[in-house]
């Protein structure tokens, strides 16, 4: 984002700390805003908006449409021709995706708390898919979770034995935690004042806080997917992914009463504006309110 800039219009990006970064990718900012706002909606989204919504978040039409182009070219975004509008929404492999990662924002499975281990031949020569993570030629290590696939080969189920070896050396050794805990640290400095600024009251204008909430989206899932998720006993003790979790949370639900309105003022699909929120939008806030309350 262009600092000149924001620094001559303050407000509540530059509180939340937001002003001094940087431009979000294109093609990834636009899969936030798919996932985001337009997915559970009903999936379509004029260009016009498209474009209008990035440019607050120092993108301009260019960068956009050429982002588009490739998403386009890449399989994740399929486009609609209607009268003389361009309309975009996410292709089937794309909202297969971003489903997995709105589970993750949204209804976060709980921590696993044990392993898997596979002994395979097989194992020797492949490219494992993460989080799996090879131990020896033929054994491989993952955490114990409902999402991972399995590997060919013999599965074991394993704990840790109290007191027996650092678990947490392996696990900083075969995942790389510390770049996984500089993205949730990273997180939490641009976004931490956005608590502050919920709490004190300081009036939000909807097309702020939208602004606002999908940069949180978009940097919170940065850094809870490159999380390989492994048992808590495998983290350090300042592990930063709980405080960046209730950030998140916290921040999300307090936005989103400001946000919704300006995505059903200002969004347009080809059946007009989209729905300042639905059942899947309830879903998503109900299940983040529950996860606050406890």
């Amino acid at each position: 984002m262009n600092e000149a800039a924001v620094e001559t219009s303050p407000g509540p990006l530059a509180l939340a700390g937001l002003r001094a970064a940087e431009a979000p990718r294109a093609p990834a900012f636009i899969v936030t805003i798919y996932g985001d706002v337009v997915e559970p909606r009903g999936g379509m989204l004029w260009m016009g908006t498209l474009i209008e919504c990035c440019a607050r978040h120092g993108l301009n039409e260019s960068l956009v449409r050429t982002a588009v182009s490739r998403l386009v070219g890449a399989g994740r975004l399929e486009g609609v021709r209607i009268g003389r509008k361009s309309h975009y929404r996410l292709s089937d492999a794309a909202r297969a995706e971003f489903r997995e990662a709105a589970r993750l924002l949204f209804a976060p499975p709980p921590a696993p708390e044990d392993w898997l281990v596979c002994l395979s031949e097989g194992v020797r020569d492949a490219e494992l898919p993460l989080p799996w993570a090879r131990l020896a030629p033929n054994v491989a290590l993952a955490p114990n979770r409902e999402d991972i696939a399995p590997l060919d080969g013999v599965l074991l189920r394993a704990r840790q034995l109290d007191g027996h070896g650092d678990l947490g050396q392996l696990a900083a050794e075969r995942w790389d935690l510390a770049e996984v805990a500089a993205a949730y640290e990273s997180f939490l400095l641009t976004h931490g004042a956005l608590r502050e600024l919920l709490a004190e009251g300081v009036p939000l204008s909807p097309e702020d806080a939208l602004a606002l909430r999908l940069r949180l989206v978009h940097d919170y899932r940065h850094a809870a997917l490159s999380d390989p998720r492994l048992p808590r006993s495998a983290y350090p003790q300042d592990w930063p992914a709980e405080a960046a979790r209730r950030l998140f949370v916290t921040a999300y639900l307090g936005l989103s009463k400001y946000a919704e309105t300006h995505v059903g003022a200002q969004f347009l699909s080809p059946e007009g504006h989209l729905a300042p929120r639905n059942d899947e939008t309830e879903r998503r806030l109900f299940r983040l309110r529950r996860e606050a309350a406890t």
